[in-house]
Parts: C-alpha cells; structure tokens; sequence
C-alpha cells in the first residue's frame, strides 16, 4: 500500500505549527518515540509502517508502507520503520506546586526537547512555556525529547501574568545573581530560565527576587554562557541536592 494525497498532505501540513494546531495533530518518528507514545496516555491517529515493522495494535490504525514513500514524508536522515501521526491531547490543569520550570523566549527545538527530558529525569511534572516559545509538537522537539513528552505536562501561557499571581518562590538563571552552589534552595518554586540569546526578559526580571548564577571555574573565564539546557542541567541538580 502507498500514501495517498491526501495522507501525504496532512503529514507535510504537520510540520508547521499553524496545521498541528488545525488539525490537532503532530508527528513522531521511530521505534522508541512511537513506542513511547503509544504505552502513555496520547491517542494514536495513523501509524504508517514498513512491512517488517509489527505492533500491538488495532490494524485499522496502519497503513502499510514502502521504504521509499517512508523516505518522502519523514524528515530524519536515515527513516526508522514507523512514522506516527498522534493527537494533541488538551492542555492539562497546572498543579502550581512542587519545583517547576518555566521557559522565557526558547527558540531551539533541540534545547526545547533536551530540557523535556531533563525534567523527566529530575521528577518535574510542569514544565511552563511562555506563548513564544517553541511548540513542544514541533517534530524536532518530540524527537529530541525522547519520549518524556509522555510524561512531563507542558503548558503554553502568558509568563508574565503567571509569574505576577503564583505565591511559589520565582528564581531565574542570571550571570549577576547568587553562587547556587552556595544559596539555600527551596523545594518548591519556580525557576525560569531565558532564551539563548537574550537570557531572561526584562519585563520578567522585575518580576523577580531571587538570582542565582552558575560560577565559572576556568582560568580564562571567556566563555559568555552555557547553552540553555546546560544550565537547566545543573541548576535542576543543584535544586534536587535537598
């Protein structure tokens, strides 16, 4: 069996945000992600697979596939036996307790996707995105979340508004801001963390106490900054120590 048009349409529309959000529809490729999504709570819409590739699941929701039409719509380099079209399930109440991380202005999938994982890694359930940051659906970013976007509930809102209402101690990552390997932290909170470029807003900083900076330790001390999902890495630790 081959895509049809219209199958092979809607696969492309989906890797513009515009069209997911239509739709209500995003893309994941390969055996691991795939596999991810389907034992979590995301409904499947379409699998389209390569004859070799079997799974547990209802045969109305395959479409067999050559490798080579695989090739046409997949966007990776070396194409991985199954692609899945999923739905994207309504954003969910946020619990406002705990640690959480919130995103100001994340333009790179792969950071998007990275801090994902991270916050999978270290047991953070929310993870806030400001309106501008990249779409969590984007493909880039659920390939490079590897399938914690199961498990990590991501909401998209208005940073500012939130942060002017929670009673959560706020944080963000700043060059000025305390020693963290030498400030007491809190269990719960929230730590924001800028964009690559910019680093945190303006209009976010005044909205905010607490500053703490990562310390750089080389003789040279040239190096400006570490790569956003870096220091989510590290401060994540730093909070976890207890």
């Amino acid at each position: 069996m081959s895509i049809s048009k219209n199958q092979f349409k809607l696969i492309t529309s989906l890797s513009q945000k515009k069209y997911r959000q239509k739709h209500k529809l995003f893309i994941a490729e390969g055996v691991k992600v795939v596999q991810e999504l389907l034992n979590s709570s995301f409904d499947v819409e379409t699998l389209f697979c390569t004859d070799d590739f079997s799974l547990d699941i209802s045969e109305e929701k395959i479409v067999r596939i050559s490798e080579n039409d695989l090739k046409k719509v997949s966007n990776l380099k070396s194409p991985n036996k199954v692609l899945g079209v999923f739905k994207i399930p309504e954003q969910k109440i946020l619990k406002n307790k705990g640690l959480i991380i919130a995103l100001d202005a994340i333009n790179d999938p792969g950071n998007l996707g990275t801090i994902i994982r991270l916050c999978d890694w270290f047991g953070i359930d929310d993870l806030i995105c400001s309106n501008d940051t990249v779409d969590c659906y984007n493909q880039k970013v659920v390939q490079a979340s590897m399938g914690s976007l199961t498990r990590v509930s991501v909401q998209y809102l208005d940073l500012n508004k939130y942060l002017s209402e929670t009673n959560l101690p706020t944080f963000i990552a700043d060059m000025d801001g305390d020693n963290v390997y030498k400030t007491s932290l809190p269990n719960e909170g929230v730590l924001i963390m800028g964009n690559e470029a910019n680093g945190v807003s303006d209009k976010i900083k005044e909205l905010i106490t607490n500053k703490i900076s990562i310390p750089r330790f080389g003789n040279v001390q040239e190096t400006e900054s570490l790569n956003v999902a870096t220091a989510t890495a590290i401060l994540l630790s730093e909070f976890k120590r207890g």
